[in-house]
């Protein structure tokens, strides 16, 4: 987010915008400058500065005192749009994530266009610009990110990693501090391209297991993944439609390559769904669920478009158009479809259909 604490003030403030605003401390006391919107920034106040050196250098800044509950609010507002992307999301702070889109690319087709959607949702939702960095690993994205504030995009292709690291100072690298950036300059190293240029024994003599990751982040190495906390409750698909559909034939068609989609995600994970949910929004915006639970858990692509069709037909899709469909699978659990117990006196080759609980009263309806 650009300015993030300040820029929530500006925006439920007019007034504050074309003025250099400090989120901060007493600067009559000893206060410390947490946040500075870009007109402090201009006289060069930055964050960590002393509240009495920032008025010393613009006698006129707004000073307001920090308001944590409210930019905790803010934050999860914002971080829930993120999770309507991915549910792949790794907070970094409040207002800073990584998000891993490799596997939620649909329906925007690229990284590059999921990133604009993102930033339009923020700005339309919450009123605030974000800066994103479109990378193939957490280091590229992070400088990414930084490269063009505010209200920017940066997208680095994995075949141009080294020419957009090898000019910029070492200091941009992750885990480069003043002191290492001091101790670099003692051996000649200013830019990463200088950096690049050194045997990785001679980083590890000098730095020890702190120099391979240096020799890795120089060559845009990083194998660190995007981790989420947060335990996966569900996994789905969905797919919002260029132009409505109505004819029930090409919904359920989408609904076979939706769930086939589920299913992989579920055996890929090694888990099970027991619930099924279809996910259906009409061209007015009026959006409903639809959802049916299993006794026995699946990962079967099969069963789970199966039940999405018949769920479907539970709404007025078919009747009405549909402007997007989505298939989720929830209650999930680790393993595949578990052992059976087979009936004894079923008939040889008779095909059987997974016990289904309270197919009616599991029926649920949000609009």
């Amino acid at each position: 987010m650009d300015c993030f604490y300040a820029a929530v003030h500006m925006r439920d403030d007019p007034s504050l915008r074309h003025q250099p605003l400090v989120i901060g401390g007493n600067p009559n006391g000893r206060g410390v400058v947490a946040a500075a919107n870009y007109e402090a920034r201009k006289y060069g106040i930055h964050s960590a500065m002393p509240a009495a050196q920032a008025l010393r250098r613009c006698s006129h800044v707004v000073f307001i005192k920090p308001e944590f509950p409210r930019y905790t609010e803010e934050s999860r507002a914002i971080f829930d749009i993120f999770r309507t992307f991915t549910p792949v999301v790794q907070p970094a702070s409040l207002d800073e994530a990584y998000l891993d889109v490799s596997d939620h690319l649909e329906p925007y087709g690229s990284a590059t266009a999921v990133a604009r959607a993102i930033r339009l949702r923020v700005q339309e939702e919450r009123n605030l610009t974000v800066s994103v960095g479109v990378g193939p690993n957490r280091l590229i994205a992070k400088i990414a990110s930084d490269f063009d504030k505010p209200d920017g995009l940066t997208v680095v292709k994995p075949r141009r990693v080294q020419a957009f690291l090898d000019p910029l100072p070492v200091r941009r690298l992750h885990g480069v501090g003043p002191a290492t950036e001091k101790a670099l300059q003692e051996l000649g190293v200013k830019t990463i391209a200088d950096l690049r240029s050194l045997e990785q024994n001679t980083l590890q003599r000098r730095f020890g297991r702190h120099g391979r990751g240096l020799y890795n982040f120089s060559r845009g190495i990083d194998e660190r993944p995007v981790r989420t906390d947060r335990e996966r409750k569900s996994l789905g698909s969905e797919r919002t439609y260029a132009q409505d559909i109505r004819n029930l034939e090409e919904m359920d068609a989408q609904l076979e390559d939706l769930a086939q989609r589920v299913a992989t995600g579920l055996q890929r994970r090694e888990i099970t769904a027991r619930t099924i949910t279809v996910k259906v929004r009409y061209p007015d915006f009026t959006t409903l669920t639809r959802s049916r639970s299993l006794e026995r858990p699946t990962a079967s692509a099969e069963l789970i478009a199966t039940l999405a069709m018949e769920l479907l037909r539970s709404t007025d899709a078919g009747a009405r158009n549909v402007r997007l469909l989505g298939v989720t699978g929830s209650g999930l659990s680790t393993g595949n479809d578990g052992p059976e117990q087979l009936d004894l006196f079923e008939r040889s080759g008779a095909p059987t259909e997974p016990p289904i609980a309270s197919r009616e009263s599991t029926i649920s309806r949000i609009v």
